[in-house]
């Protein structure tokens, strides 16, 4: 007899009886077995189990063995429950059962054996407990946790999508954003639509979208790809095309509706679905794509494509593209037993994905070409714009300018050194007040009426006269200063004389044998406020000597004043040791210019003098640098630049460095735009030489050339040199160390007998 404790503490006799009643009339579903090796017959249930399963113990016992696995659906547990009652070990498990209305109940069941005596046969009693409500529960759950888990990979490769799309010089943005998609697809790609679809893996800025597509980039043949989709009895009535709004609509054995063209002309918004077991038109935009993305899907996965979703890359006014994605629909190749079949466009959140993925793409191809655009006309304008130095005779001449407005390559502060005829040359630099876009319209009007009244008058006095009437009647917005000076050749005795005026301008500084002079005369209002005529200043040059002309950039700062600016040029500029104009600019440069607050322009001119020129000063810098225009002119100013260097530096290898300097300038002018940045260095085992262009291409050697002439000059280059070159800015830099030159020993002279 069991007992169970008494509520007043004592041990009160409960009968089998009692626990009969008790487990019969429980609401609890419970049930009594036999042993696993008799197949678990069914001994006793209870009303409570009748009503869940719907069967008593006596329809049970006509299942035969194992009754109660007939009313729960099979389930991966099954093999390790059943282990455990074979080897007498209690249960526990969640199966589902169908109910007699054809519903799924899911059931805890808990099995423990029953305690027997030796000899007795074991029993098991079972206790069931109906879960479903926490079954569904934790199922809407983890589908709930599924769709947000979705939803943040959706957003995490939408972000990743926007970073790459963000970089504008980056060439491989759309190759990347492409993976990141065959995260969710099979296989996607992206053809842009310049001048004909182009299959892309990146922006190509220098390329306007031609916005129609009628013509396309290369000609892809019919191969048995296409013939192996053309057969098949399930293609007897022709595939379904998905129209712009969902709708469906059977095709032709050959397609008379071209709905690429649609989503490329903007017809319609797609996405469309793009059967590629239909033949087209060979010259339409279905029909190459068709025959493209065979071949390339191919190439690529091994499997051949049934059709794909096409999706329009627009941007703001046209399509820029496609992107095209295949959602994993295949045959397997020529003689695969399956054929395959139709497949769906994939499920509603990739096609989401995809479609926001195609329209920040679209705005991000349109951002990037249409700053292209503003870029190259800005720097054209800006090019026109520039400082230019032409060549001059006789004078060794350096220029130096430097804008300091962050988004424009050029401010209010401009030179020019003109060759007005044989045996002058003109000279002005000029400082309007700003560096923004406003200061440079208001420079270049300056600049030209300056250039036009110094090639028709030649003493400056005059010419800023006429240049005050000029300015006056066109109202510049931007008061300016400037200083212009013409040079004129002596031939008698080979010397040069200088005329200025200034106009509001610092005065130039004169340097001769390490003593400065500031050239303050001929000084007026700034340009467009004379009242009174302007004057005239003249000095004598001699051989040696150096002007230096200047902007306020150079000495002006916030924490001193413009005095005390100009009273440190002055002391910096008398302890110059360099012996040509470039590196007198270089010492000033590294002195003051370090961090400057405004626009700078230098402009040094020296006196050649040939027995001067012949010491070598060990102090002199060892770097050297011009900004040249990319013209051919460049090529010879950039030969005398590096002889007047190499004979400064005392380096015997000025032949070499010419050549080369001379190749490199030259491939910059010949293939590069904008200005070529040539900077000299002497790194005291050999000379380094770098020119920078705005062109990012690489430059190659004659192997590099397929089929045609060109790169002879880099031959030439690694003949005399170490090269390399590397990415900087939007362009290049190219860079060269010449390799010592073998001087072979002269043998002694024979002493005499």
């Amino acid at each position: 007899m069991t007992e169970l404790p008494h509520p007043s503490g004592l041990a009160a006799p409960v009968s089998g009886a009692q626990l009969a009643v008790a487990l019969a009339t429980t609401t609890v579903p419970t049930f009594i077995t036999g042993s696993w090796e008799s197949g678990m017959p069914v001994i006793w249930v209870n009303a409570a189990f009748e009503r869940l399963v719907g069967v008593g113990a006596d329809d049970l016992r006509l299942l035969g063995p194992h009754p109660l696995l007939a009313l729960v659906e099979d389930d991966p547990n099954r093999a390790a429950a059943q282990a455990d009652l074979a080897a007498g070990r209690a249960m526990r498990r969640i199966v589902s059962a169908r109910k007699r209305d054809g519903g799924v109940s899911w059931l805890q069941v808990d099995v423990t054996p029953m305690p027997h005596a030796e000899g007795e046969e074991m029993r098991w009693v079972g206790v069931t407990t109906d879960v479903s409500e926490y079954v569904d529960q934790q199922a809407a759950q983890l589908a709930s946790l599924e769709v947000e888990r979705r939803q943040r990979a959706d957003l995490d490769l939408i972000a990743q999508t926007t970073e790459l799309l963000g970089d504008l010089e980056y060439p491989f943005a759309l190759r990347d954003i492409a993976d990141l998609l065959r995260s969710l697809v099979p296989w996607s790609g992206f053809y842009l639509n310049d001048d004909g679809l182009q299959y892309a893996e990146g922006v190509d800025v220098a390329s306007p979208p031609s916005g129609r597509g009628r013509r396309h980039a290369r000609y892809v043949p019919e191969t048995w790809h296409g013939d192996h989709l053309d057969g098949g009895a399930d293609e007897a009535q022709g595939p379904v095309e998905a129209g712009s709004d969902g709708s469906a609509r059977t095709a032709s054995r050959v397609s008379p509706v071209d709905h690429v063209q649609e989503l490329l002309d903007g017809v319609v918004d797609g996405p469309v679905r793009l059967d590629l077991g239909r033949r087209y038109e060979p010259h339409t935009a279905s029909g190459w794509l068709r025959r493209d993305l065979v071949h390339r899907v191919v190439e690529e996965s091994g499997v051949v494509p049934r059709s794909v979703v096409v999706h329009a890359v627009a941007g703001r006014r046209r399509v820029l593209g496609l992107l095209v994605t295949w959602h994993g629909d295949a045959a397997r190749g020529p003689g695969a037993s399956d054929a395959g079949g139709w497949a769906e466009p994939g499920p509603e959140h990739i096609l989401t994905v995809v479609e926001v993925v195609a329209r920040r793409a679209g705005t991000a191809i349109d951002n990037a070409r249409l700053y292209a655009r503003e870029h190259r006309l800005a720097e054209a304008l800006q090019r026109a714009m520039l400082p230019e130095q032409a060549d001059v005779t006789g004078l060794d001449v350096w220029t130096y300018y430097a804008p300091n407005a962050e988004h424009a390559q050029v401010g209010g502060d401009w030179y020019d050194v003109l060759q007005i005829a044989e045996g002058t040359v003109g000279l002005v630099i000029g400082d309007v007040v700003g560096h923004d876009v406003e200061a440079a319209a208001a420079m270049g009007q300056l600049r030209s009426v300056v250039r036009a009244y110094a090639y028709e008058l030649t003493t400056p006095g005059t010419v800023l006269d006429r240049v005050d009437q000029l300015v006056t009647g066109m109202r510049v917005p931007r008061p300016a200063s400037m200083v212009y000076a013409t040079l004129h050749h002596v031939p008698d005795d080979d010397t040069w004389s200088v005329e200025y005026t200034r106009a509001g301008h610092l005065p130039p500084l004169l340097l001769r044998d390490g003593e400065v002079r500031q050239l303050s005369g001929a000084g007026g209002s700034l340009v467009g406020f004379g009242t009174a005529a302007r004057t005239t200043g003249r000095e004598v040059l001699h051989r040696g000597d150096v002007l230096l002309f200047y902007t306020d950039g150079l000495i002006e700062r916030r924490d001193r004043s413009l005095k005390v600016g100009l009273d440190t040029l002055v002391e910096m500029s008398a302890r110059i040791t360099a012996r040509d104009a470039a590196g007198v600019g270089e010492e000033l440069l590294s002195r003051l210019a370090d961090s400057p607050e405004d626009d700078v322009a230098i402009v040094v001119v020296r006196v050649p003098d040939p027995v001067q020129d012949a010491q070598v000063t060990a102090l002199s810098p060892r770097s050297r640098r011009w900004l040249l225009p990319s013209e051919p002119a460049s090529i010879g100013r950039a030969r005398h630049a590096v002889l007047r260097t190499c004979q400064a530096w005392g380096l015997t290898d000025s032949a070499a460095a010419e050549l080369v300097v001379s190749e490199l300038v030259a491939n910059g002018v010949l293939h590069g735009w904008g200005n070529i940045a040539l900077r000299l260095f002497d790194t005291g085992d050999g000379l380094r030489i770098e020119v920078e262009d705005a062109n990012p291409a690489p430059p190659v050697a004659t192997d590099g050339h397929p089929n045609r002439v060109g790169g002879f000059g880099m031959q030439i280059v690694e003949r005399l040199a170490d090269w390399g070159w590397r990415p900087a800015g939007s362009g290049k830099l190219v860079w060269a160390k010449l390799r010592p030159q073998k001087v072979e020993p002269t043998e002694p002279a024979p002493l005499p007998n």
